[in-house]
């Protein structure tokens, strides 16, 4: 792993969690983003029916409401994850700092993501 957690915080408000990593890094992720990157084995089966040949570097996930993407809780996992609870009842996703570190929507991280 290239960094830890500093600081985890998510604004409600602005539907945006907050990380601060040990080497100064910060990066912020819409919830609609998290929700839609989703780790577990469900959420990764959807983003693999919705990738065809045009799609290989989106995911799309289509919500049914808005109680998909509001944030309810964050969990701590061990030393090396969080686990998202959304307000649907979705919280199977474990996100691995090194996911979230590479899934930053800066795009300095190597794997090609940038915000629009």
């Amino acid at each position: 792993m290239k960094s830890k957690p500093k600081r985890v915080s998510a604004s409600r408000n602005e539907a945006i969690l907050r990380i601060e990593w040990e080497d100064g890094h910060k990066s912020e992720y819409p919830f609609g983003m998290l929700r839609a990157a989703c780790p577990c084995a469900d959420c990764r089966a959807s983003h693999d029916q919705d990738q065809g040949a045009e799609k290989e570097d989106m995911l799309e996930l289509t919500f049914r409401d808005e109680n998909t993407t509001i944030l309810e809780g964050i969990e701590q996992v061990g030393n090396y994850a969080v686990k998202l609870v959304w307000r649907d009842g979705h919280d199977a996703g474990i996100y691995t700092w090194d996911y979230l570190y590479h899934l930053c929507p800066c795009g300095d991280h190597g794997d090609g993501r940038r915000s629009a």
